[in-house]
């Protein structure tokens, strides 16, 4: 039976330690020849031999392509939990190269020689299932707990991780009836070697392994068949173990590089070529996902139905990396579908899957930070253009720059800091351009140089029935004016074009500043702010006291300046509102300042935030904030500098309408008594940022946008989306019909 794996070659070296560097020649050679696989032997009681995970590590790093395996790995002197946590590590700097080959041990005298306990046969085996079970349990980091092991890995919850980069088959090499079992029920692939089968063993292995894969519920199909060969049998029989015995995989024992070459330019061309020919008669497909996996799909979702070119990095809720991308940095999730498009054409066969799905909800996501929450969902589709990440000066003169949304400011900042350039975005390097260059972008920079989308002069757009458009300020300019402020309204942005500014070193700022009056703080860094040069952009988050402990602002932001005394003269006022209690001020370029810690956890559940803008920090206002505050009510409240360069845009040049704010404010906040804090200060703003909120009332786009910037929007969205494709995120609706 062939169960229709892609053919795949394989090299089998031995680890001499005699010539190392000739390993791993032979390994870059197997590359080089177009083998898909390398492998070698694990006998740690062997002194002739190099310790295969040290001799996998080094080869990982000597080549590019290569999936990398144990041949198989002898687990009696490699305990499970180590070696899962091993192979975790070697998959993620291998970038997903890994896999596993594992053995129940054999030569027990030289095991116990090396300090392993010797097992009977049957304890083996029992040994390798609760081995195998540890190993993907620890790697299962999506569910809550330590782990606990059985006779043979007691373990007493165990903290799982770090999670491989994909997932990492477990190959069983097996002979007897209950290893055949246990592949069958467990195992990712069976791997024998052809030297040691008697005629009929492959069929009788396949025959129980079936058996005992259908009665642990699982599609026999998915069970991968490698056999490791010498190399030298004909090429007939080689086809026939592939179409007859189900051999998907073909690893060649080879210590010679012209071998290597030989048998990957002459018997193992042949036969990929026999089987694609065999197989195209036949009409034989390849496998799909499992059973556990098909059980986890969602009603509503065509998952049979997807374009050839978004299939093989899609992720489904049963799919091993799901856990890596249900969620966002602020908002727990589980939606149905992830689609990955890697290119502007199939992001336009993301879209027509939408398109195909109404009534399911649908979510675009870039970076992955949005504080709204909206590039995830559940049981809907999520688009995640996090791919489209280049980075490309198309005019040095102009400073004009190309983005893919999936850029993250961090490397933008840094890709342009070589030229004194930067663009003002956000405060946290590791959020995507497509959310901020479509919201707005209230950034360190914003008073200098103001918003992010003040800097977008052109952009490519996906519309909702598949067109893929180009908008400036001369050719479809409505849909620019849109994009800039409610872009998520209106498509899939796939690249943006910005003009960035002139910025050399500045200064980075942070003060931690203890309130004894949060009402006055407030009211004086207001006045402080506003009466500030606009070369300095300074952001607070407000911490409330607790017990007889001080309220603390901490106060951070950018100076535009490389004169210390300038960054001095600027910060003094500030330092003056109360008793400084940190402080950290230092030249650096923007890219340092955006410089991101790392990744951030997914979220978990909703944390609701709330986001409104105001014109200025006067006393109605500061005494409303100070009574949010002082209740302990908010864990986080911000202050977001506005006004400057910001001002100087028309209200009506853009989506974004709210020109004459000077503040934008955000808090988090979870309570009935957040709710009726939030709602008396909210009294004093006159817009919200819809980015910064995670509320979803319909009357919220009043808040948002002002009356006649709304029409206008509704009479674009009616034009480029009036099904109402991209409904999900603050959806304007198309304007009536008169």
């Amino acid at each position: 039976m062939d169960y229709g794996h892609p053919l795949q070659l394989g090299t089998f070296i031995t680890p001499s330690a005699a010539h190392p560097d000739r390993v791993v020649a032979l390994a870059q050679a197997s590359e080089a020849a177009g083998y898909e696989l390398v492998t070698f032997q694990d006998h740690p009681y062997q002194p002739s031999f190099l310790d295969t995970w040290t001799l996998l590590s080094f080869v990982a790093a000597k080549t590019d392509r290569v999936l990398l395996s144990p041949n198989v790995l002898n687990l009696p002197l490699r305990p499970a939990p180590v070696t899962a946590r091993a192979a975790a590590s070697l998959d993620l700097l291998s970038g997903g190269r890994l896999e596993l080959g594992l053995g129940a041990g054999g030569f027990w005298d030289a095991i116990e020689a090396m300090g392993g306990r010797r097992l009977t046969p049957g304890q083996s085996v029992d040994a390798l299932r609760e081995g195998i079970g540890v190993i993907r349990e620890l790697w299962d980091t999506d569910v809550r707990g330590g782990v606990r092991g059985g006779e043979h890995y007691p373990l007493a919850g165990a903290k799982r991780g770090p999670a491989p980069a994909h997932r990492i088959p477990i190959h069983v090499g097996a002979y007897k009836p209950r290893m055949l079992r246990l592949t069958g029920e467990l195992g990712d692939g069976w791997l024998p070697s052809l030297p040691y089968l008697q005629p009929g063993d492959l069929a009788d292995g396949n025959r129980r392994i079936d058996e005992a894969a259908a009665r642990a519920g699982r599609d026999p199909c998915e069970i991968r068949r490698l056999l490791n060969i010498r190399g030298d049998e004909p090429l007939e029989q080689l086809v026939r173990l592939a179409l007859d015995d189900g051999v998907s995989t073909f690893i060649v024992m080879a210590d010679d590089e012209g071998a290597i070459h030989r048998f990957a330019e002459g018997t193992g061309a042949a036969l990929r070529e026999a089987v694609t020919a065999a197989r195209a008669a036949t009409g034989t497909q390849a496998p799909g996902r499992g059973a556990r996996a098909l059980a986890a799909r969602r009603e509503g979702i065509a998952y049979d139905a997807l374009p050839e070119s978004l299939r093989d990095r899609a992720v489904e809720p049963g799919d091993f990396g799901y856990a890596a991308v249900r969620s966002t940095a602020m908002r727990g999730g589980s939606p149905g579908l992830v689609l990955r498009p890697r290119t502007i054409a199939e992001v336009v066969d993301a879209v027509g899957v939408a398109r195909a799905h109404p009534e399911v909800p649908l979510g675009i996501r870039s970076g992955g930070h949005g504080v709204s929450g909206r590039s995830t969902n559940d049981g809907g589709i999520v688009i995640d253009v996090g791919a489209l990440d280049g980075i490309e000066v198309l005019d040095e003169r102009e400073r004009i720059v190309r983005l893919g949304p999936g850029a993250t400011w961090t490397r933008v900042a840094a890709a342009l800091a070589p030229r004194g350039w930067a663009i003002s975005s956000g405060d946290h390097g590791g959020v995507g351009v497509g959310g901020l260059a479509t919201a707005g972008g209230i950034g360190l920079l914003g008073r200098a140089h103001g918003l992010t989308i003040d800097s977008l002069v052109a952009a490519e757009v996906v519309l909702a029935d598949g067109s893929v458009v180009r908008t400036t300020e001369d050719e479809r300019p409505e849909l620019l004016w849109a994009i800039r402020g409610a872009g998520a309204n209106v498509g899939v942005v796939v690249a943006f074009e910005l003009r960035a500014a002139e910025v050399g070193q500045v200064g980075h700022a942070q003060l931690a500043i203890e309130i004894d009056d949060v009402s006055a703080f407030v009211e004086g860094f207001g006045t402080t702010m506003e009466a500030t040069p606009r070369d300095t952009t300074l952001f607070a988050v407000l911490s409330p006291g607790r017990g007889s402990a001080h309220a603390v602002a901490h106060l951070y932001g950018v100076v535009e300046s490389d004169d210390p005394d300038t960054i001095v003269d600027r910060l003094q006022p500030f330092a003056a509102l109360g008793p400084l209690v940190g402080q950290r001020v230092a030249l650096a370029s923007y890219a340092d300042v955006m410089a991101s810690p790392g990744d951030r956890a997914p979220a978990v559940g909703e944390p609701q935030f709330r986001s409104g803008l105001v014109r200025t920090l006067d006393a109605g206002f500061a005494d409303r904030a100070a009574a949010l505050v002082d209740s302990g009510a908010s864990p986080w409240f911000q202050l977001r500098a506005m006004g400057g360069a910001t001002e100087d845009v028309p209200a009506g040049a853009t989506a974004f309408a709210h020109r004459d704010a000077r503040w934008s404010v955000t808090a988090i906040g979870t309570s009935a008594a957040f709710d009726a804090l939030w709602g008396e200060l909210e009294e004093r703003m006159e817009g919200l940022y819809l980015s910064f909120e995670q509320r979803t009332d319909p009357h919220l786009l009043e808040r948002a946008f002002p009356p006649a910037t709304l029409a206008r929007l509704r009479a674009i969205k009616a034009e480029v989306d009036p099904t109402g494709l991209f409904r999900d995120n603050f959806a304007v609706g198309a304007a009536k019909a008169a």
